[in-house]
């Protein structure tokens, strides 16, 4: 094959490469061990000596020739290659911005929240104390008996002879009478353990304990706190009645229901503080008084969200997070 009909072919086969892979064949084809331009420079040796240098000349032309053109199409087809990846990865900047999910708090945390804020627009300040509790502090200056069953190791989890995971928050309103003392208007939310697991209850669950204490603090001051508070929560006007019960560290001591669709539901318990606790935090119960309530917030949750199961707060469910 003479020199120009090669360099005719060789530059119709660089026209007719599109991309990559076509131009690395060519360079295969023509300057590969067995390219065409690689033979014509093994077959030199056998033309006569005297047209060597010329026809060596002109094969060196040849591939220089096709060296050039290849290093300009490489960059045309790069150039092509890009644009195509562009314009299949292309943004469209006048569509709108996919919303993120950017998580939610969890219904918990919201109860939380709401009724501190309603306390705190009340007045009330927020303590917080320590969840390994002394038997003291969790018991005895609550005026609750040696002999109380809620001592006994199936209700508590005791961590030392004397120490146990606190079993309700009121150990902070002794915590901080004995920091304060009287007058104090305090809520005090926090995690509480008990030895039990049901639909209704769980061994570790959130309480918010309210407790003031001021000069002619009455149980008529009492209903009216909490009538107006769980109206504020439930966002209506309920029906709510007190009904007399028991706590070691209230006298008198009520349970507070709220009218429910299927009927009377109870919601918390509260109670004139104790005299025999006033006494132990230093206080003179001649000169003060006051009351204390306690609330479960998981059961406020559940009520406010209509949930069946108290226990699908806890079970990390994203569905319930997106819906709170």
């Amino acid at each position: 094959m003479d020199l120009p009909q090669l360099k005719k072919l060789l530059s119709k086969d660089l026209n007719k490469a599109s991309n990559s892979k076509d131009l690395q064949d060519l360079k295969i084809k023509y300057l590969g061990k067995k390219g065409k331009i690689s033979l014509l420079s093994k077959d030199l040796g056998k033309l006569p000596q005297s047209e060597r240098p010329k026809a060596g000349k002109a094969i060196n032309l040849l591939r220089i020739f096709f060296e050039e053109q290849s290093k300009v199409l490489s960059k045309e087809i790069e150039q092509q290659e890009i644009n195509a990846i562009l314009e299949k990865e292309s943004i469209d900047i006048s569509l709108p911005v996919a919303s993120e999910n950017l998580g939610n708090l969890h219904p918990i945390t919201k109860t939380i929240d709401k009724i501190c804020q309603y306390f705190l627009s009340r007045g009330y300040s927020i303590e917080d104390g320590p969840e390994i509790e002394s038997e003291y502090f969790n018991f005895d200056a609550l005026n609750i008996p040696k002999d109380h069953p809620a001592r006994d190791m199936h209700d508590t989890f005791y961590v030392g002879a004397e120490t146990l995971l606190r079993t309700h928050t009121s150990p902070v309103q002794i915590r901080s009478i004995l920091k304060s003392k009287a007058p104090l208007k305090i809520i005090c939310p926090g995690k509480v353990y008990r030895s039990d697991a049901d639909q209704t209850h769980t061994p570790m669950f959130h309480q918010i304990e309210g407790l003031l204490i001021d000069e002619k603090v009455n149980f008529g001051n009492l209903k009216q706190e909490l009538t107006d508070f769980l109206n504020y929560f439930f966002g209506k006007k309920l029906k709510v009645r007190f009904r007399p019960s028991y706590f070691p560290f209230t006298e008198p001591s009520a349970e507070v229901d709220i009218m429910d669709k299927k009927g009377w539901l109870e919601i918390m318990g509260c109670g004139m503080v104790h005299p025999n606790v006033l006494i132990e935090a230093g206080v003179d119960p001649k000169k003060y008084s006051g009351f204390a309530f306690g609330l479960g917030i998981e059961r406020m949750a559940k009520l406010d969200y209509q949930m069946d199961d108290m226990r699908l707060l806890f079970e990390n469910d994203l569905r319930l997070i997106s819906q709170s």
